[in-house]
């Protein structure tokens, strides 16, 4: 069905700004709703309990209304028509994979569809001699290198939620994770993408090869671009060998996260690249302690996880961990792979023992490695400057922190006063040569910050470049380029 196949009758509306997806129907029904149940059937969801799980995603911030309907696409055509009828009608439509979103980019409200590709989740193929795979977005990381293992092969981006993340969010965020440092992040793992634009025409970029550089670089602009520019149906992944060396894995304490960072500073400095480096601060160990029943913290210290996964782990181990004590810390090594993965699995609790606690304002900034401790100096002043309480980790192998900002019982939404220390937070990572996020994505929650990072000039070459995607802005409006909440 073409885009001008499409007809739907929509009663003119009074109200300036209104659209299809905000005027009453006749007495059939919802204009909109009717046509996408046409062409889409049970595919359509007006379930009150579906609409409302897709108000919020696991950053804590939770819209006003519901959204108008939820697709849950299983394929290709079922993505190109929901697109044909909103860019017919107008309908703003919201993207969304699994709902592990941190910047509330994938969020419904009142007048959108949300377009969900969750149940997309097949593995197309999985090719040995190229060591590629081709995969629908709904995919579930974890499930992803589960089939891979039996070829020796695996997909390296490693986010802390891997294990109930998509890839299709993976890509739409440029999501990174415990293994950046040494792996990178999304976009190193990705050759192509098939993408659904705005008024349903399929677009393919990329390529199979290791090289490509035949025109423009599509697929590196849609990577990261949070749903404004398309709908990922489709992605072409690059496969890794799996380490074949056993792991060395460094368990090391702190007292204090200043002491903490300046090793993982020192390690960098001594040209060691490990595959993950993990901080955590005292708050944030305690955190977990009390959620798992562990004492890792004893009382009140920071903890710093080192793994090398390489032919020279035990060497490179080894001398990480003359390093981490001539910073005051105290080191214990392992091999074992079982107590390696064990401490992995440490470091990736902290965000569920924080939401066991209540409301967590979960952020992400980076700043260049060699400002690590600087950044958590600044962390410590705006804490008390504002009286909040920020448990913070990082990825300290490649400078991205996650500042926790924890929101009173019983507050309702985020406070005023968090706000304020976010904003303070924000310009001091970007006053120390950082960036707003690293890899959570912009989505609505940071847009308001966008300029001031990146400059009038960038911003508005990127919102032309949203409009030749996207004339009509569709596509996750109000996302990255202009925010849908009230911030200060």
């Amino acid at each position: 069905m073409r885009s001008d196949d499409v007809h739907v009758m929509v009663e003119p509306s009074g109200a300036e700004g209104t659209t299809a997806a905000g005027a009453a129907g006749t007495a059939g029904g919802h204009p909109v709703l009717d046509a996408l149940r046409r062409e889409l059937g049970d595919a359509v969801s007006t379930d009150p309990a579906e609409l409302d799980a897709t108000r919020e995603d696991k950053s804590g911030w939770r819209s006003a209304s519901r959204p108008l309907a939820v697709v849950h696409a299983t394929t290709v055509e079922q993505v190109q028509a929901t697109m044909r009828i909103a860019s017919a009608t107008g309908t703003p439509v919201v993207p969304r994979g699994a709902g592990t979103g941190l910047a509330a980019g994938g969020t419904g409200a009142a007048g959108e569809i949300v377009l969900s590709t969750l149940r997309m989740n097949r593995i197309l193929e999985i090719s040995e001699a190229d060591e590629l795979a081709v995969v629908e977005p709904g995919l579930i990381n974890d499930d992803l290198n589960a089939a891979l293992a039996p070829y020796g092969l695996w997909y390296s981006p490693d986010p802390a939620s891997k294990a109930i993340s998509s890839i299709g969010g993976n890509i739409a965020t440029n999501a990174g994770g415990l293994l950046c440092a040494k792996y990178g992040v999304t976009r190193e793992s990705v050759l192509g993408l098939t993408v659904v634009l705005a008024d349903g025409r399929l677009l393919r970029t990329g390529h199979r090869t290791v090289k490509g550089v035949t025109g423009y670089d599509l697929t590196a602009l849609l990577i990261g671009s949070e749903g404004t520019l398309g709908v990922i149906v489709e992605a072409t992944v690059k496969l890794r060998a799996l380490p074949t060396a056993p792991p060395a894995t460094i368990g090391a304490y702190f007292p204090t996260v200043r002491e903490a960072a300046a090793a993982s500073a020192a390690i960098t400095a001594a040209r060691l690249r490990p595959a993950a480096m993990e901080l955590m601060d005292p708050a944030s160990v305690a955190a977990v302690d009390a959620y798992l029943g562990t004492d890792v913290g004893a009382g009140d210290r920071a903890f710093l996880l080192v793994r090398f996964d390489d032919q020279a782990a035990a060497q490179d181990a080894a001398r990480a961990v003359e390093l981490v004590r001539a910073e005051g810390g105290v080191a214990e090594l392992t091999s074992d792979p079982v107590t390696g993965d064990r401490l992995l699995a440490y470091r990736r609790a902290v965000h569920p023992s924080l939401e066991a606690r209540g409301n967590v304002l979960i952020e992400d900034v980076a700043v260049p490695r060699s400002q690590l401790v600087a950044m958590f100096d600044e962390i410590v002043r705006i804490e008390a400057e504002y009286d909040v309480r920020i448990p913070t980790v990082a990825h300290a192998g490649d400078g991205n922190l996650h500042p926790n900002f924890v929101i009173d019982a019983g507050a309702d939404g985020v406070p005023d006063r968090i706000w304020r220390a976010a904003d303070a937070l924000f310009r001091s990572a970007v006053a120390l040569g950082g960036t707003l996020t690293g890899e959570h994505g912009v989505g609505l929650l940071k847009s308001r910050w966008l300029e001031d990072e990146l400059g009038a000039d960038s911003v508005d070459i990127q919102r032309r470049l949203k409009a030749v995607f996207d004339p009509d802005s569709i596509l996750n409006p109000g996302r990255v380029f202009g925010s849908g909440i009230a911030a200060p």
